[in-house]
């Protein structure tokens, strides 16, 4: 391909994912998906490796771009199959957070020449606690343990599994077609589904044996581009360090620490120096630790470079086995994808700061504030929430305030959608004055959100900078940390609880830290 014409399928692909994420968000139930946008869409080749995606959730991409290749190897695929899985040991993330992959077969082939992927966030995966985000101990009180299984095969969907998914007590009922939980995943299928259907027109125009060569020609340049941007990096070993607050169980300051070893065209990424894996659920799979490597480096590239495997193939990682990011079953890893590649994310930057001072930003808020509610038994209810901080400022500007940062890409959820689904009501939401580093350039402002209690619910909150605060970089003031409150009480970093009516929980996040010294 010339370079028009591979612009043009680079596109095309991406479009696919575009209308993808479309149609799951106005076909989804509930208010996680349709409103806060917490999915992904993307599609691999035949052997499983990234070629495009949307700009969706970076978690979830970059674990995807790693995994999935063992997803979709010695498998027996059949037109019309859905595979569907959240182990995070076996390709997931964590619980809530559900693959679903879609074959698609071109004439005259009997294996597959692409999969399109969706994943999604699901409030109620089946854990004991409201939002299926517990302060967990083990993987199984986490929810719904799902291995890689056929959701449709042959012809049929499969029926006990499916009253699995929408939560139903016994599994010889009929299809659940009415439970709103249930139709979150037919959403998320008939997303593939649409997906494979334009691949299915792309084939036809360009025959099988083209549209291989149009992947392998994506990829190549995709990892043309990735060298490019390694040779701009002053060769030479940078390390950072930093902390997690704690993991819910009273295990206090677990290092996570990075050495980038940076070569001519490639670079290393050790985690030796990362502490041991934790009774709390801050620990994650290697997937979700590459997620965070991948997007950092992936923001030092032009807006015009494809999203596909060959990006990632000149970068390398490592963490020791049974380490906080390199976890061993069954480890408890609810917040280890929301708050540790959070983390990750900050000491990749940091240690990149030492090779590219100019064009690394100070820490932003480091966290996604996870908040999950509701109430069990009849007319139950499960609402789960990020929240946006400050963002780190940088030697060219002032960080963003009240955004989402890094690792998430979701909205909020509105206030008239919380109001209207939920015995909530949201008292305050604005900017948190003065949270931001100081320097040459200020740190984005934290945000603060108060709701109120309407009726009887369990709260969790999975948080992180309430003690560690966002660093500054090149001299600027560190972001101020985050706080939780409830009826004006402090509260810890992840805690669970019960609110009666008339309570008011209030989560103040982070600012980002500042760049420069002031004087």
């Amino acid at each position: 391909m010339n370079p028009v014409q591979l612009s043009i399928f680079a596109n095309r692909l991406s479009g696919v994912c575009d209308e993808m994420g479309a149609l799951l968000k106005r076909s989804a139930f509930s208010p996680n998906i349709k409103d806060r946008l917490d999915f992904s869409c993307a599609v691999f080749d035949g052997a499983g490796r990234l070629c495009a995606q949307a700009a969706h959730i970076p978690v979830h991409l970059g674990s995807m771009a790693y995994a999935m290749e063992a997803v979709v190897a010695d498998r027996a695929w059949y037109p019309d199959d859905l595979l569907v899985l959240n182990d995070p040991y076996l390709g997931g993330t964590h619980l809530p957070d559900v693959t679903v992959v879609a074959p698609v077969f071109a004439e005259g082939r009997d294996v597959p020449v692409a999969f399109t992927v969706t994943r999604a966030h699901h409030a109620n995966i089946g854990a004991a606690s409201p939002g299926s985000m517990p302060v967990s101990r083990t993987l199984d009180e986490e929810g719904l343990v799902i291995a890689p299984s056929w959701l449709y095969r042959n012809g049929e969907w499969n029926r006990p599994l499916a009253r699995q998914l929408a939560g139903e007590a016994d599994d010889d009922g009929p299809m659940p077609w009415s439970s709103p939980r249930f139709g979150d995943f037919v959403a998320q299928a008939s997303a593939c589904r649409a997906g494979a259907r334009r691949l299915d027109e792309l084939l036809a125009e360009r025959g099988a044996d083209a549209f291989e060569q149009g992947l392998t020609a994506l990829n190549d340049y995709g990892e043309k581009r990735a060298r490019a941007l390694i040779r701009d990096i002053p060769e030479g070993r940078y390390s950072f360090r930093d902390s997690m607050d704690d993991d819910g169980q009273g295990r206090l300051d677990i290092p996570v620490e990075v050495t980038l070893t940076v070569g001519e065209e490639t670079v290393d990424l050790d985690f030796t120096g990362t502490g041991e894996q934790v009774e709390g659920n801050i620990n994650c799979p290697l997937s979700v630790a590459a997620a965070a490597a991948y997007y950092c480096f992936r923001c030092l590239m032009p807006d015009d470079v494809p999203a596909c495997d060959g990006l990632f193939r000149p970068i390398a990682l490592s963490a020791p086995e049974g380490s906080l990011i390199n976890a061993r079953r069954p480890a408890a890893v609810a917040a280890g994808n929301v708050e540790t590649s959070s983390r990750i994310v900050d000491v990749v930057l940091g240690a990149l700061a030492g090779a590219l001072p100019q064009r690394i930003p100070a820490a932003s808020q480091g966290t996604m504030n996870n908040l999950a509610l509701g109430a069990t038994g009849a007319g139950g209810w499960d609402y789960y929430e990020t929240m946006g901080g400050g963002m780190g400022a940088c030697a060219g500007s002032d960080g963003l305030s009240g955004v989402q940062s890094h690792m998430t890409n979701t909205l909020n959820t509105p206030i008239e959608s919380v109001e209207s689904h939920y015995p909530l009501r949201v008292l305050r939401y604005g900017l948190r004055p003065g949270s931001g580093g100081r320097g040459r350039r200020t740190g984005g402002e934290g945000l603060v959100r108060e709701l109120e209690f309407l009726a009887p619910a369990q709260f969790t909150l999975l948080t992180e900078r309430r003690h560690h605060a966002p660093r500054g970089l090149a001299g600027g003031g560190d972001g101020a940390p985050g706080r939780n409150r409830l009826n004006g009480e402090l509260l810890p970093p992840k805690c669970t609880g019960q609110a009666q009516p008339g309570d008011r929980l209030c989560v103040e996040s982070p600012g980002g830290g500042g760049h420069g010294g002031t004087e």
